[in-house]
């Protein structure tokens, strides 16, 4: 596993781009199919620029959800936590074990609060354990461990068929979670990864300790937890001189200074937030990505010492979010050619050609993956691939439940070999694609195994 471990790591190493130059590859690639699909350029080129604003929303929401995380991840009380989850673990195979774990338990929940949760983890392990660990594969573990999240609560494709009034209700009706997510095509492959995964990992640890790459200079923390004692003053670049304009009055005495220093107006808009996250939570409504933004707003609020602090964590996490904030809308622009130009259906009728009622699954299984690997998005991929499915699993009489969840795990497996997914955990621990892809292909190899014979048999 480790031979196999370096060819990856040697071959994305030396050929795989830069993220962002990926992203231009992949669309020209896509336009050329595109084309080849029939389209002209004047219509590829509007597919693509309208795309290109279809996700700014969920850009937005990717944003938020990255430097909220961050600015609650810098709280003193979450830097404790995070540093005691971090020395549970005591070699190298206990790390990647707790990282995969961990990852697993955030991204079933959320795959938002898993993005990052595992992340934030990961980095602290490094900080911890830096010297003693080779740190792309710790992070490598903490991505791997996404792969569950379209079988969890918070998948898009089995939450959306359980929503009365979903735009396939006549069709199928509605698919309630005890016949996906809680069902044995979701939970046995669950299962069988939290055990292949790690194993699959802790078989490519590097043999010799000069082999090990390090935390970033950059992301080493002082043994003093963020905004502790010894931390500077932050500052939020606003002007912090109230004696500039001549009153004579020092920072100490200022007012203005006191009031940005003070824990009572982010207790107050903390305690607001958490009186609205209990009245959501009290009716009935369930995790979606603006909820888990606005809990790590709260908590951070309610955590973080003051308003001039937690500014300055919040400045500090935008910078990690440039990734999301420039790639984003062009994949969304990638999206659009996909379906404005019909080769989402192209690749979804080719595998319903030669499917039966028992292999169907499998054939969405395989086919969610090669549209995820362009359209890296569960809840949009649906929405051009599904009516498709569903209406093969009516003609196959095969079950959309389980086809359904075919379709997603498809769209979770190639997560290991797309860029998109791994931005926010890749700007929170400081690496680049490069650094993850060698090892999370291989993972890709051993999961699609485990979770192409669930599709076959369960």
């Amino acid at each position: 596993m480790r031979t196999i471990a370096r060819f990856f790591s040697r071959i994305v190493e030396r050929w795989l781009p830069d993220a962002f130059i990926f992203l231009v590859l992949l669309t020209v690639l896509v336009a050329i199919l595109g084309m080849v699909n029939g389209a002209s350029p004047r219509e590829v080129i509007d597919h693509w620029g309208g795309g290109f604003f279809e996700i700014l929303e969920f850009t937005m929401q990717a944003t938020l959800m990255l430097v909220t995380g961050y600015a609650l991840a810098n709280t003193r009380p979450v830097r404790r936590v995070l540093r005691a989850v971090a020395r549970i673990p005591r070699t190298e195979v206990q790390v990647i074990i707790v990282t995969v774990f961990i990852m697993m338990v955030c991204s079933w929940i959320s795959w938002a609060f898993g993005l990052v949760g595992g992340a934030l983890v990961a980095r602290e392990m490094g900080v911890v354990h830096r010297g003693k660990i080779h740190y792309p594969l710790v992070v490598a573990s903490a991505y791997a461990g996404f792969l569950v999240w379209h079988a969890g609560y918070g998948g898009s494709i089995p939450q959306l068929i359980a929503t009365p009034g979903h735009f396939l209700e006549k069709e199928i009706g509605v698919i309630g979670v005890g016949q996906t997510i809680f069902a044995p095509q979701s939970y046995i492959p669950v299962l069988a990864l939290a055990i292949v995964v790690p194993l699959t990992l802790v078989l490519m640890r590097p043999k010799n300790a000069s082999e090990r790459i390090d935390l970033p200079d950059h992301l080493r923390f002082d043994d003093e937890p963020a905004g502790g004692a010894a931390d500077p003053e932050p500052s939020t670049g606003v002007a912090d001189k109230p004696g500039a304009a001549g009153s004579g009055v020092a920072e100490r005495e200022s007012v203005s200074v006191r009031m940005e220093r003070s824990r009572v107006f982010t207790m107050l808009l903390g305690a607001l937030g958490l009186l609205y996250l209990i009245s959501y939570f009290a009716g009935g409504e369930g995790l979606n990505i603006n909820i888990v933004i606005f809990s790590f707003l709260v908590a951070g609020l309610l955590l973080i010492r003051n308003t001039r602090e937690y500014l300055h964590q919040v400045m500090n996490g935008a910078r990690t979010a440039f990734g999301i904030i420039i790639q984003f809308p062009f994949y969304g622009a990638i999206m659009g050619i996909m379906s404005g130009t019909g080769l989402v259906a192209v690749i979804a009728d080719l595998f319903v050609s030669i499917s039966s009622a028992n292999t169907l699954p499998f054939w969405s299984f395989l086919s969610g993956g090669i549209v995820n690997c362009v359209v890296p998005s569960g809840g949009g991929q649906w929405s051009v691939q599904g009516p498709i499915m569903m209406e093969a699993a009516q003609q196959l009489h095969a079950s959309p439940a389980t086809v359904a969840m075919g379709v997603a795990w498809g769209d979770a497996w190639t997560n290991m070999i797309q860029p998109f997914w791994a931005i926010p955990i890749l700007a929170i621990a400081g690496l680049s694609i490069r650094h993850i892809m060698g090892y999370t292909a291989v993972v890709l190899l051993t999961s699609g195994v485990v979770i192409g014979l669930s599709m076959l048999l369960l």
